[in-house]
Parts: structure tokens; C-alpha cells; sequence
């Protein structure tokens, strides 16, 4: 079907949900992404979600989609002309050689104990499973989704629709800059705040570090492109630990000014991190969150936190208990084969 014939014609959806004035339609552009961020912005409450959408991060995120094409793949609930609800789907190559079909459905909470939420769940994932058709037939496929405790409805909806938790997630904070460590870097090893000119070479290390984690997408050169748009891209921030002219691991550090002001608080994030194989088991991690702490205190944080997966093989998160940091919140990993 042509582009001009998908933003012609509502998408008919099994099981609509009987409500006056509701329809399903298809993304039509850029004109869209003020409606999205509306219905993010309307759902941060309920969802308790702190990170703030604009339309500029989502004309960013839309420029540099993987393995989606939105015309096709998502789906835009109305009533009376207003738009409730939106989601999509796409589907990642990962690193154990599966393939992971992910979707979301974001809807206002005055709407999600109406059926709609379900229906557009429903449509994203018949639409998967047409895509995962032309994929290999030898190749482990499931459904991959992400949800925090406090969205219960989004976690109710999943668990209803059988897929189960396999993960936790941490988000954790350390509230303030009491006792940072002294950490020296192991000799030969020099840490450097980042550059544009060095980004390429970080991304690439840092590709091939995460790729020893659980549950890792193969990287896209959109993730690339796309990365020194965003205004958490804070090279000034980072803090890479050099072996000569190889990256030997880094803090990805940055700040969410928007986030900080809606919040009222000052905080820092020192994350991600990673550290290449040749020099794990060194220290490198714990000497490069301790700079960090010393680089965000001297621009004017209070606070510092970050994510980390709650089964990590390498012990991070015994790391990070122990370099200050609480966990604040928890979230989840669902699988489901196709």
C-alpha cells in the first residue's frame, strides 16, 4: 500500500471497542508529533515517568527509526478527532542471533479502562508477525516489551496477553556527593573528557563492550546518526579512560535540563557505562564514576543516578551499591514467543 493510500484510509482494527467517535487511523507526518508528546505528557502522572517528551527529541527519534517504517507500522487511536492514544512496532536483530519484535501503546489514563489500549496491542502485533514472516524461519522470535512498576495498566495489559517477566532493571540515584571515593586508574590508563572528533571511536568501543550484556540489539548506523542530535549528547560531560590511543572504557555522562527544572532538582547521569574486555577487573569502572561524581559536582548537580540490569554478570550492581548509589525504582523485561 502506497503512502498516500495509508493516510486515506482508517485502519480497521478486530474487536472495536464500542465507543461514540473512535476511530484507528494511520501516522500522517510530522503534524503527529505534538499529538504524541500530548499524550505523553498526559500519561506522566499516572505512569509516574519523570523524563520529559518535546517534539524536538521526537522529530530526532522519527528521523532515525530502525527496521520501522511508521506509515506502516503504527497506529493512532481518535475520538471525536482528538487523538487518546498512539503506538508502534518494529524489530531488532540481537546479538544471540534472535530477533525481537518490540511494540508500545501509550494512552491518556481517562481512556484505558475502555478496551482501546488492547485493540491497538492487538493490531501491533498481527502487524509483527506479518513482518517476522519474511524473516528466517530458523530463528528464535519473541516479543520483547518494557515496563516500569508504577505503569500497572501496561503491565496488567502484558501479563493478560501471556508474556512473562525475565528481567528486572534498576534505576538508582545516589542522593549526594558525600564521601566520593578516591579511585585511581590502573597505570597506563589516562581519563579525557570526550570530543565530537573522538565520538565515533567511543560509539564503537562502547558498541563492542555492551555486546557482552544480556539482551543487546545489534547496534544501527541510525543509532549513530542520530545520537549528536539529541541535547543529552554532552561530550564536555564524558568521561573516557584512554590506553594510548584505544578507548579502554567510559562514562557516558550527561544532563536533562528539562527534566531537572520540571523535577526541581539538579541531577547528573552517569550512565552508560562500559569498560572493553581487555581491561575489566581493573577498576576502571569504579576510578571513572568517582571522576564523574567530581565533574558533575563542578558544574552545579547535587545528585547523580543511572540504570542498571538487576542480573548484570560483571557485578555492576554490587559496584554501584558501593560507590553510593540506592535504587530508587524498579522495571521490568517481558518476553513472549511469536
Amino acid at each position: 500500500m502506497s503512502t498516500k493510500e495509508l493516510l486515506e484510509n482508517e485502519i480497521e482494527v478486530a474487536a472495536m471497542p464500542t465507543i461514540p467517535g473512535l476511530r484507528f487511523r494511520h501516522f500522517q507526518g510530522e503534524s503527529d508529533y505534538p499529538l504524541m508528546v500530548a499524550v505523553l505528557e498526559g500519561s506522566r502522572e499516572a505512569d509516574e515517568r519523570e523524563w520529559i517528551s518535546s517534539v524536538e527529541e521526537t522529530a530526532v527519534d522519527y528521523a532515525h527509526l530502525t527496521n520501522c517504517d511508521p506509515y506502516a507500522d503504527m497506529i493512532f487511536a481518535e475520538v471525536d478527532g482528538d487523538v487518546v492514544g498512539y503506538g508502534r512496532c518494529w524489530w531488532y536483530n540481537m546479538v544471540d542471533g534472535s530477533i525481537a519484535y518490540y511494540f508500545f501503546a501509550h494512552l491518556l489514563p481517562e481512556w484505558r479502562s475502555t478496551g482501546i489500549r488492547l485493540a491497538m496491542v492487538h493490531h501491533l502485533k498481527d502487524r509483527l508477525r506479518q513482518i517476522a514472516a519474511d524473516h528466517p524461519a530458523d530463528k528464535v522470535k519473541r516479543f520483547v516489551n518494557w515496563s516500569m512498576q508504577a505503569e500497572t495498566h501496561w503491565t496488567n495489559l502484558l501479563l493478560a496477553e501471556g508474556h512473562q517477566v525475565v528481567r528486572y532493571g534498576l534505576e538508582m540515584v545516589r542522593p549526594n556527593w558525600d564521601n566520593i571515593p578516591d579511585c585511581p586508574l590502573p597505570d597506563g590508563l589516562e581519563i579525557r573528557c570526550g570530543s565530537d572528533a573522538e565520538s565515533r571511536q567511543i560509539w564503537e568501543a562502547a558498541r563492542e563492550a555492551f555486546r557482552d550484556h544480556w539482551g543487546m540489539s545489534e547496534w544501527s548506523e541510525e543509532s549513530f546518526a542520530g545520537w549528536s542530535e539529541y541535547p543529552t549528547y554532552q561530550p564536555h560531560l564524558w568521561q573516557i579512560a584512554w590506553a594510548g590511543d584505544e578507548v579502554a572504557g567510559g562514562v557516558l555522562n550527561f544532563i536533562d535540563e528539562k527534566e531537572n527544572k520540571d523535577n526541581g532538582r539538579l541531577r547528573g547521569y552517569t550512565d552508560p557505562i562500559f569498560v572493553r574486555r581487555p581491561w575489566r577487573k581493573q577498576g576502571v569502572a569504579k576510578a571513572l564514576i568517582a571522576r564523574s561524581f567530581q565533574v558533575l559536582k563542578e558544574v552545579g548537580m547535587t545528585e547523580a543516578a543511572l540504570g542498571v540490569d538487576a542480573e548484570n554478570l560483571s557485578g555492576a550492581l554490587h559496584l554501584y551499591r558501593k560507590m553510593g548509589f540506592e535504587e530508587v525504582k524498579r522495571g521490568m523485561t517481558f518476553h513472549k514467543q511469536l
